[in-house]
């Protein structure tokens, strides 16, 4: 088992390893890193930190997050990302273009980040854009169940086709409420056949293209008294058992203000692991970092095989990858995209 990543996803501090994260590393629970834009200067660095990271331990899953618009962390040297709901709108003028240009962003957007040897981005969002959550906003491809589904299926089977593993997020829909989860704990009222019918629809059909799955920090009080993320009801009998869903379950960070309402660390840590999650996100807190690492020991939480599935598929070096007409064409008719008033078409 001592090949297989731990629980704890934590995040690092600066641009290069402290000798404290170096130990921290190499504990036996924590199993992957996440890379802020703090950690992030340019290419060469970026692929020196994670050389430094697998040395510590090959096996630790690295992630980021790189959706494309507002959170894109890899800039310098790397594709401006439209965000997704550009694509949403040109799918309203031309379906087949629209669905063409996800695909081939999903791909550039994995195969840059597999050239340096970082796993996987915690993409795609599969939220609706409902213009009721200015959290997820533009991050979402688009309002229409019809067009997210297809735009989102050819942007993960981008990803598959550059060798990165996708992660559907979040889970069963964040999009119908205001509240941002980071600072706030959003409650959606709406009756669970409603969700089930709207928001939950995307995640369900995309399910052939999706390996991990993070859930949202949202109550749906007619469902669950807890966040989706701690909730038996919306991992286990919806996900695994109804939807049948073999794939990868993360939390969402457990220091956001929305996880409060599970308790301290600990029970957080408890909680999520119980409801099924296979890996917990702890960031921008430390303390808290080492308070959850502490209560797994406490647990002798397993390392969870199903955690391999992220692991990155070989790749192009970022060289080779900007010599193939493939990333120049998909480069430029982004550039396009992104310049485009909304309504417009290419």
């Amino acid at each position: 088992m001592t090949d297989i990543p731990g629980v704890l996803m934590l995040d690092l501090q600066g641009l290069v390893l402290s000798q404290e994260e170096r130990r921290l590393l190499a504990h036996p629970q924590v199993g992957g890193v996440i890379l802020f834009s703090r950690n992030i200067r340019d290419v060469a660095q970026v692929q020196a930190l994670v050389g430094d990271i697998r040395s510590c331990r090959a096996q630790l899953l690295i992630a980021v997050d790189q959706e494309g618009g507002r959170v894109q962390r890899l800039r310098e040297g790397f594709t401006r990302l439209p965000p997704m709901l550009r694509f949403g709108e040109l799918w309203q003028h031309d379906q087949q273009a629209a669905t063409t240009l996800a695909r081939d962003c999903g791909w550039l957007m994995a195969a840059e980040v597999r050239a340096c040897d970082i796993d996987f981005s915690f993409a795609p969002v599969l939220d609706l854009h409902t213009g009721l959550s200015e959290v997820i906003g533009d991050r979402a491809f688009a309002a229409d169940q019809e067009a997210l589904i297809a735009l989102a299926t050819g942007f993960m089977q981008g990803m598959h086709e550059a060798g990165m593993a996708t992660t559907g997020k979040h889970f069963p829909g964040h999009g119908s409420v205001s509240a941002d989860s980071h600072h706030a704990l959003p409650v959606d009222t709406r009756p669970v056949q409603s969700i089930r019918e709207h928001d939950m629809q995307p995640f369900v059909s995309c399910m052939s293209v999706m390996d991990a799955v993070m859930p949202a920090h949202v109550i749906y009080e007619q469902a669950d008294a807890e966040c989706a993320g701690f909730s038996d009801y919306w991992l286990q009998t919806v996900l695994r058992e109804e939807l049948h869903f073999q794939g990868v379950i993360f939390s969402d960070d457990l220091v956001m203000a929305a996880a409060a309402a599970a308790g301290y660390m600990d029970a957080r840590v408890k909680k999520a692991l119980a409801a099924g999650c296979d890996m917990l996100l702890v960031c921008n807190d430390r303390a808290a970092a080492l308070q959850a690492l502490a209560t797994l020991e406490k647990m002798h939480t397993e390392p969870n095989a199903r955690l391999l599935r992220m692991q990155g598929k070989p790749h192009l070096t970022l060289d080779a990858l900007t010599a193939t007409p493939r990333w120049q064409q998909t480069r430029e008719r982004l550039a396009q995209l992104e310049s485009l008033q909304p309504g417009k078409v290419l």
